[in-house]
C-alpha cells in the first residue's frame, strides 16, 4: 500500500502546531496503525527528520495510552477498537490519512500526538477509590452483591481512561469517564461509605479542570473503545443528586 499521512506536528506545548504530509510506500494490510507510525518513524530517522511523538504503551487495548484523532473519528473507523488494535487493512490504497491529538482543553498537548491526560489522575484523586482496613483478604463471599450489581460494576470497571470520550464530544465533557468510576464503585457495598463525598468531589474536580458539561448527544458512547454506556450518567446524575440533598 501507498499512502499519505497528514500529521499535526507541535514541537512543545507552547509552540504553535501545523499538519505536516509525509508519503510512505510498502505499507503493508497486516499492520497495526502503530506499527505503520514506527516504520513513518524510522523512515524520518535515516532522514534526519524528527520523528512523530505519540503515546503507547501495552499495544493490547488495554492501557488507553494510543488514542488518536484519525481522519476525524477517535481511535480510527472501526467501532470498539483503540487506535493499537487498528490495522492498515481498514484502509484503501493511496488514501490520505489525517492523524490529530486529543482536542480539549483539559488535555494540553505536549508534543506532536501526545498530550497530557493528567486531569484525569486527578479526578480519581478526588473520589475514585474506598477507604478499608488492611490486613489479610476477606472471604470473597463475606458481603453478598447480586449478579445484576457486579455485572454492571465490572462493566463500568472496563473504562482504560483513554479520553475518547472527551475527545468526541463537542463540549469536551468527561461525564462517561467520571461516570463509569463512579458506577462501578456505586456498586457495591464497600463503596457507599464515601458515596456522598465522592460524587460531588469527582464532579467538582472535572468541572474545576475545564471539561465541558454533558448535553446527552451519545456520542461519547458510540466511539468509547469499550462501549461503556451513558446509563452510568445517569446513575452519577442520581448520586450526585442524592450528595447534594443531604447536605
Amino acid at each position: 500500500m501507498n499512502i499519505t499521512l497528514k500529521i499535526w506536528r507541535q514541537k512543545n506545548a507552547k509552540a504553535k502546531g501545523q499538519f505536516v504530509e509525509y508519503p510512505l510506500s510498502d505499507v503493508s494490510p497486516e499492520m497495526s496503525f502503530l506499527e505503520m507510525l514506527d516504520a513513518l518513524n524510522n523512515k524520518l530517522v535515516k532522514e534526519g527528520t524528527d520523528p512523530v511523538a505519540f503515546d503507547n504503551d501495552c499495544r493490547e487495548g488495554i492501557c488507553g495510552m494510543c488514542s488518536l484523532y484519525i481522519n476525524g473519528r477517535a481511535h480510527g473507523q472501526e467501532t470498539r477498537t483503540t487506535t493499537c488494535e487498528l490495522h492498515m487493512r481498514v484502509f484503501k490504497d493511496g488514501e490520505t490519512i489525517s492523524i490529530e491529538p486529543w482536542r480539549s482543553k483539559a488535555f494540553p498537548v505536549v508534543k506532536d500526538l501526545i498530550v497530557d491526560r493528567n486531569a484525569f489522575d486527578k479526578i480519581i484523586q478526588a473520589g475514585g477509590f474506598i477507604s478499608v482496613n488492611t490486613g489479610s483478604a476477606s472471604d470473597s463471599n463475606s458481603i453478598p452483591v447480586s449478579k445484576a450489581k457486579a455485572d454492571d460494576a465490572f462493566d463500568s470497571a472496563s473504562c482504560i481512561g483513554c479520553g475518547a470520550c472527551v475527545a468526541t464530544c463537542k463540549n469536551s465533557s468527561a461525564m462517561l469517564f467520571v461516570s463509569a468510576k463512579v458506577s462501578q464503585l456505586a456498586n457495591f457495598p464497600q463503596g457507599q461509605v464515601e458515596a456522598a463525598k465522592r460524587a460531588k468531589n469527582m464532579v467538582a474536580k472535572m468541572d474545576e479542570l475545564g471539561f465541558g458539561n454533558c448535553t446527552n448527544t451519545g456520542a461519547c458512547e458510540v466511539e468509547c473503545p469499550k462501549g461503556i454506556s451513558i446509563k452510568n450518567i445517569a446513575k452519577l446524575n442520581r448520586e450526585y443528586l442524592s450528595a447534594k440533598l443531604s447536605d
